[in-house]
Order: C-alpha cells, then structure tokens, then sequence
C-alpha cells in the first residue's frame, strides 16, 4: 500500500511541476511576447535547475528522506502555487525587476521538483523494490502526469481557470501530496504536530489565494493599465481586457493598446476607405482579424457591399462585440448586420480550406510580435490571399508604425511585393499610436489614391490622403527582405524597433 502511495505522489508531483513551468512560460509569453525565447529560455532554466536539485538530493541522509520530500512538497507548493500571482502583480506594479524575479522562480522551483523523484525513488528502494520495476514505475507514473497537465494546460486550465487560479490549485495539490505522505508515514516521522501545522499553514494561504485571484488579477491589472476594468477575460489564444477613462473606452490584447476609442476612427478610416473608395464595383468584402468590429463598420457604410466575410480566430472577442452593450455602440452594431458572415477559424487554415473570392481584402492583425502573429505576415500567407482576391481588387495591411519601426515596415511591404503584388506604402498619425503604417497592394491593377470620398469622413479628405502616401525623409524606404516562414525575420525585425523605443 505505501508503495502505491508513493508511485501515486509521482504522477501528483509531475503534473504540478510541468504546470509551474507552462504557467511561467504562457505568462511571460502574454506580458513579454516572442513565446518560443520564453518558452525556450524558461525550459532551459528549469531542466538545469532540475539537475541541481536531482543533484543536492543526494545529500540528505537516508532516516531523513520522507522528512525532506514533505518539506520540498510545503516548499514547492508555496513557491509555485504564490508563482503566477507574483509575477503579474510585480509585472503591474515594478515592471523593472519582473525578469529577474521570473527566472529566479523558475530555477527554485525546477531545483524544488528536481529533488522529488530521486527521495521518492530513494524510500521505494528502502522497502526492497526491485531496482528495474523500481525504475520503471517511477518514470512511467512520472511521463503519465507531464501527459496530463499538457493536455488539460491549454484546453482548460488557462482558457477556464486561469494562470494565477491555476497557479494556486497545483500548489494546494502538492500541499496535497505532503499531507498524504504525512499521514500514511505518520509512524516514521517524528514531530508530527509541527508538520501537520506548517502544512496546515501553507494549505491555507493556497486556498486564500485561490479564493481572492480574481481580486489580485483585478487589482494587478489597474496598476497595469491605470483606467478602470470593464470587461477581461483570458482565452485559449490571448488576454483580453477593457478599460474606460471617462469618455475613453481601450482595447488591450496580451497587454497591447489595440484602439482608444477616441481616435480609432483615424486608424479604421484610414485603413478601410483609400481601398473600398476606389473599388465602386466591389461587392464582397474579406476582413481578416479586425474581431472588434471597427473596421467592419467601416466596411458596411457602402451599400455596395452586399457581403463581408470576418474571420477571427477568437470567439471570445466577436461575441464581447457582438453583445456587449458599450462595445456594441462603439462599432454601430455591426455584427448584426445580415451581410456579415463571422467565421472563428486560423485565418492561414481557412484561407487553405475555402474557395471563396473577395473584391477587396482588409487585413487587420496584431502586430506581428511573436511567431504565430508573424506566420500572418509571411510570404505563404499573403500568396493565399492574393488568390482569394479578384485581379482588378486591393488588399490593404495594418502593417506597424514606419517611424517606431521602420525594419518591421518595410519588412511587410517587402513581402507583399514577393508574392507578386503591387504595393503602395502610406501612413496616418493615430495620437494613441503615433504614426502609423498601411501598406496597400494591388494583384494586377494600378492603384491610384482617391482625391473623394462618396462618404462623410471625420478625418480624411483630398488633403490628408495625398499626405498619407507621402513620406518624409525620416520615413523612407528601408530594402529589406520579405518574411519567410521558416525564418520569421519580421518577428526578430519588429522586436529589435520597439525595443529601440521603449529603452
């Protein structure tokens, strides 16, 4: 029976251990992006730390072994339970020492869970398991848990229950594990009552925490983004949150200002009206990305548009549009529009998958800061949609800011142009963003900047378009290469320009 018991506790104890490290990972991926170097240097750091701990396992004495590991199981429960909910709020508050503190976590806890397996391998051998089936229990039940917690992470633990509320609930569970042990070990060990109280202690703050996670997610995320909250919720792709200062309603994605509502209209008219202006006979209207519905409403003001396909890959964030009642006001209720077809698909699989074909092609993605964002501004991916859209059409990209980020920019347009499109860079100053780029691009014909608009505009007219397709000499042409999938140089290009700026 005690066997059972310990060969269980492995397969409790893989699972929390993987979970710190996916959390680690998902959550630096959302507040710092580039999710394959955290991922990357998060793994590393912990599989090191693992092998230091496997290695200082060996100096506790043989009458101490079931003493220790319930030790390890209050330490790395506390430690990596407290994780995720540390790292936001230091991240929200003191964004300065958030590398630091995530790496120095991640290294305790590896060298923490590093220790576990060798003291429960080390008291099954002291009860004559044999050393093969000894062996092969242990990394069996071991593999088994890493299974577990892989599948259930993206599936439903970080879209469901959260990072920080996951964070929380492996930690009780190793808490768990050294309650279990104290308790069928009980005639082993001494000093019981103290070790049922520090248990108890830790058990409690982990439930505390979980309890009030969503109050610290709250309250971490007000010293991030200042404004009050209205509306957040994580989903299996990203972190969506909204904030409203007075009039002034923000859309954040994984940390990242996507629009302010008072002057998102410079952004979408700029993006949608130079291309549907020029194109009387279009009809149908493909927008990829743009789940805010903005752009779409921009796209429905022309009643020559009888239909508009929107493919978005999160479903969260149509329906928070599509329902919410100060969303809604803010894209005119475009969702419910009956020309409107909503698809919540991987715009590169859908676009693989249909026959469809579109008079013009509004393609507003995130900028392209991390690799599954760059895969959207590759070389195959604009091959796709040139052939989804009609010769004489357009397609227009949000393509990043050409001052902040003049690699990233050129970088964009430079693709477009290897997939055989004629393009035509232009920009708009966005006060909430600075200046910022579009790149059209035309299959076959010659695109030329409309002097009118048949629609009443805020901010455009003949003036301010000729000025957007105009560039100053601290915006020029960079020559840069296209952006190739294997290589997403876009991705390292984009990285590099920001990180010029924010330092």
């Amino acid at each position: 029976m005690t066997k059972r018991i310990l060969i269980l506790s492995v397969f409790v104890v893989a699972s929390c251990g993987l979970a710190y490290e996916l959390i680690a990972g998902a959550l630096s991926s959302y507040l710092l992006g580039d999710s394959i170097l955290q991922f990357s240097t998060i793994i590393g750091c912990y599989l090191f730390a693992m092998g230091v701990g496997a290695h200082f396992s060996k100096y506790v004495a043989e009458e101490d072994v079931l003493s220790r590991f319930i030790d390890i199981e209050l330490a790395v429960g506390l430690i990596g339970g407290a994780s995720a909910a540390l790292l936001f709020m230091t991240f929200s508050w003191m964004t300065a020492p958030f590398r630091t503190l995530l790496y120095v976590l991640v290294f305790m806890i590896g060298a923490l869970v590093g220790m576990e397996v060798p003291l429960v391998m080390r008291a099954l051998n002291a009860r004559d398991t044999a050393f093969n089936d000894l062996v092969s229990r242990v990394l069996t039940f071991d593999y088994l848990g890493a299974l577990a917690v892989s599948l259930l992470f993206p599936l439903v633990l970080a879209p469901y229950v959260g990072l920080v509320r996951t964070g929380f609930l492996f930690g009780m569970l190793n808490v768990g594990v050294g309650f279990w042990t104290l308790y069928v070990f009980r005639a082993e060990l001494t000093n019981i009552g103290g070790r049922v109280l520090r248990a108890s202690f830790v058990m409690f703050a982990l439930v505390m925490g979980f309890a009030l996670s969503d109050r610290m997610v709250q309250w971490g995320e007000h010293g991030l983004f200042g404004d009050e909250i209205v509306y957040s919720t994580t989903t299996p792709y990203q972190r969506l949150v909204i904030t409203r200062w007075k009039d002034d309603m923000r859309l954040y994605i994984n940390g990242n200002l996507q629009f302010s509502s008072r002057d998102e209209y410079r952004y979408h008219e700029a993006l949608v009206h130079p291309a549907l202006q020029a194109l009387p006979w279009a009809r149908s209207v493909l927008v990829l990305g743009g789940g805010d519905g903005l752009a779409l409403r921009e796209v429905l003001r022309y009643p020559n548009i009888k239909q508009v396909t929107v493919v978005d890959l999160d479903p969260a964030m149509t329906q928070a549009f599509t329902t919410r009642p100060e969303l809604v006001k803010l894209n005119g209720g475009s969702f419910s529009d009956p020309r409107v077809k909503v698809v919540n698909a991987d715009a590169a699989i859908w676009l693989q998958n249909t026959r469809e074909m579109f008079d013009a092609a509004i393609i507003d993605f995130p900028d392209p800061s991390s690799f599954a964002l760059g895969k959207l501004y590759s070389v195959p991916f604009y091959g796709m949609v040139k052939k989804h859209v009609a010769a004489k059409g357009l397609v227009v990209v949000q393509s990043t800011s050409p001052f902040f980020a003049p690699h990233a920019y050129w970088t964009i347009e430079a693709t477009l142009r290897e997939v055989g499109m004629r393009t035509y860079p232009f920009h708009a100053y966005v006060p909430s963003f600075g200046e910022w780029g579009f790149i059209m691009a035309s299959p076959e014909q010659e695109y030329v900047p409309p002097t009118s608009y048949r629609l009443p505009m805020r901010y455009l007219n003949e003036a301010t378009t000729r000025e957007m397709f105009a560039f100053p000499p601290d915006m020029q042409r960079l020559e840069m290469p296209p952006n190739r999938l294997n290589t997403q140089s876009l991705v390292h290009e984009f990285e590099q320009d920001w990180g010029r700026v924010i330092r």
